[in-house]
């Protein structure tokens, strides 16, 4: 008798497991799936921002190089952004990677 009564009790919390384990793996808000796709865009946005920050990185570069001289304000305006005196004709050679070939 006892040992039936164990084996029931036993039972009881081997179904109770299993049926919470099932509902945490697919019906509660925090389920697997949603857990795998949270942990992808995770990763997705740390890529983003690396890339974000080398950016951020360059272009103070770009710009401690332009504030630093007139001379270099005004090739960057005329390169960058295609500027230029009212008399006079822009041209930017530029490789095959579209790359200006002077830098």
């Amino acid at each position: 008798m006892l040992q039936k009564l164990l084996r029931s009790v036993r039972n009881f919390y081997v179904a109770t497991s299993l049926a919470l384990l099932g509902w945490m793996t697919f019906f509660d808000a925090n389920d697997l799936p949603s857990q795998v796709r949270n942990w992808l865009k995770l990763r997705e946005l740390e890529g983003e921002t690396k890339f974000y920050q080398a950016e951020i990185k360059h272009v103070q570069t770009e710009r401690r190089e332009v504030l630093g001289s007139d001379r270099l304000r005004e090739k960057f305006a005329r390169e960058k952004y295609l500027m230029k005196k009212p008399t006079e004709d822009v041209f930017v050679i530029v490789d095959a990677q579209n790359e200006p070939i002077e830098k």
